[in-house]
């Protein structure tokens, strides 16, 4: 089949790269446009566009598909079924009836759970033991189409939002090659329960923010689900914090939510707000790399020294 492949980030090229070592034909590839990136600002190409170049696909960049044209230029391409995998646009219904057998959506869930932008990183923070991705049917609803394969995953204590979108990538790529090799346009595939579904909010800098009064388990999960994207952080007086990893630690604590309970060299404890404390293990000052606590205790052991409890307003029994 020809088939036109529209896709932005990594966990795009990777499914892009599996349906070309399959041998299948993509007449084209649709990613979003150029961003700038870095101190100079320079337009970098997405790791799918790379990839299409790298094979001489022709790669086309519309901003929307509400001109004319870019609608004109999908249907010249005459290309029997479209893959989408994270593009980073909501296709209206003129570009979903365009290919012969309409457009296919890999998703990083198994539907109908987690429909949205960030699945991987819900799964996670919310303390599923499973996910998976959902080869599906792409319809004018958000991630609502029917459903025509399905690959489960595990999700481990040590999972992160990295970890796990890498798992899932390379699923998607193998679950797209398994459903094309047997493609059967008949197969309308298996409705969605709308009941059974809930949203993954897209992911934001602001709600990466440690809040201590929240349990222990619930903010390693948190840690957890946002490395390597927003990555959570918290304050030691005015100076921020990165949290990279972190690991439930041993102790009760009757100490207000934030206050530190030990630093060593296996961490910094921290009372959180189920009376449970959480270990700090893998951070990062604003301005420097990320390094492991010891590390960080040999040459900032007095910020904590001097600001015993974490968190903004840590002076006061205030919300952190």
């Amino acid at each position: 089949m020809k088939i036109i492949f529209a896709g932005t980030p990594d966990f795009a090229a990777v499914a892009l790269q599996a349906l070309l070592d399959a041998g299948h034909q993509i007449c084209a590839v649709y990613c979003q446009p150029d961003r700038p990136s870095g101190r100079g600002k320079k337009l970098i190409a997405g790791p799918v566009k790379q990839l299409a170049l790298s094979h001489d696909i022709p790669v086309e960049q519309p901003i929307n598909f509400k001109h004319s044209e870019d609608l004109t230029r999908l249907q010249d391409y005459q290309a029997d079924i479209m893959v989408v995998v994270a593009y980073g646009l909501l296709l209206p219904v003129e570009v979903l009836e365009t290919p012969l057998h309409g457009c296919l959506n890999i998703h990083g869930s198994l539907l109908p759970k987690w429909r949205g932008a960030a699945p991987i990183q819900r799964a996670i923070e919310n303390g599923d033991q499973e996910t998976g991705i959902t080869i599906m049917q792409m319809d004018i609803g958000l991630d609502t189409g029917n459903m025509l394969l399905k690959f489960a995953c595990p999700i481990t204590a040590e999972d992160t939002g990295s970890s796990l979108h890498d798992k899932l990538a390379v699923l998607g790529g193998r679950g797209i090659v398994d459903y094309l090799s047997s493609f059967d346009p008949a197969y309308r595939g298996e409705s969605q329960h709308d009941k059974e579904a809930n949203y993954a909010h897209k992911l934001s800098k602001q709600e990466a923010e440690i809040d201590w009064h929240a349990s222990a388990t619930q903010i390693e999960r948190k840690i957890r689900a946002f490395n390597a994207w927003p990555v959570c952080f918290t304050h030691v007086g005015d100076k921020r914090l990165r949290i990279w990893q972190a690991s439930s630690g041993n102790k009760i604590s009757n100490q207000l939510p934030g206050s530190i309970i030990s630093l060593s060299k296996q961490g910094i404890e921290v009372a959180c707000g189920d009376a449970h404390s959480l270990i700090l293990t893998q951070l990062q000052p604003d301005g420097s790399k990320s390094m492991d606590a010891s590390a960080l205790l040999n040459s900032r052991k007095d910020w904590f020294i001097e600001h015993p409890r974490l968190g903004l307003n840590n002076d006061s029994d205030q919300v952190i």
